[in-house]
């Protein structure tokens, strides 16, 4: 297949009907995601309204209103010192995965998440020594490319499809660390200085 026609756009709860069957493929038949049941509709569109109370969510639209891909951020942990940091996701429909749709979701996020003054991505990525049907290492992969280096392992932690996997973390500096660091901003603050996102019409 050739690479696809699309934009980034920021997302909306309106989107959640197609993103959920993106994400339903990951939930069924991998193990990239630990999650057992694909959310309802409704679900996924209170996770996209919570997630752009602060973070970013963005997805990839084909010409015709097709979505082909998203990816958002959320806070690596509560404690009000990790606010510089987010865990972040990316998931392209599987129909047209490998044709650089994941590297332009992952390189808008990278710059929304610096225009919020965020320093570090984290990923946590589902990693296997025995790939199956279910899981491979691709993820691993995408992200060295991505610049992301390894920074821990957890053995077998997570059981799906009978099996037990591990997980790892994966880092990816993109802010400057200083004494006297500024606020992080919302994303929605923001958003309208993001090169990579199509501006709302």
């Amino acid at each position: 297949m050739s690479s696809p026609d699309f934009f980034i756009r920021v997302a909306t709860p309106r989107d959640a009907g197609q993103l959920d069957a993106i994400y339903a493929h990951y939930v069924r038949d991998t193990a990239i995601t630990f999650e057992y049941d694909v959310p309802s509709i409704s679900e996924f569109a209170t996770r996209i309204h919570n997630t752009l109370s602060f973070y970013p969510w963005v997805v990839a639209e084909a010409p015709n209103g097709t979505l082909l891909g998203y990816a958002y951020a959320g806070p690596f942990h509560a404690r009000p010192a990790y606010d510089w940091a987010v865990e972040t996701s990316i998931y392209v429909d599987n129909d047209v995965r490998r044709l650089g749709l994941g590297t332009a979701l992952h390189n808008a996020l990278l710059q929304s998440l610096q225009a919020m003054g965020i320093t570090n991505m984290e990923a946590c990525i589902a990693v296997t020594n025995h790939p199956d049907e279910h899981l491979g290492n691709a993820s691993v992969d995408f992200h060295h490319k991505l610049g992301y280096r390894m920074v821990g392992r957890f053995e077998q932690c997570g059981y799906k499809f009978r099996t037990w996997y591990d997980m790892v973390w994966m880092e990816r500096i993109i802010g400057q660390h200083v004494t006297d660091q500024p606020a992080v901003r919302p994303f929605l603050e923001v958003a309208n200085t993001v090169g990579a996102l199509k501006p709302e019409a």
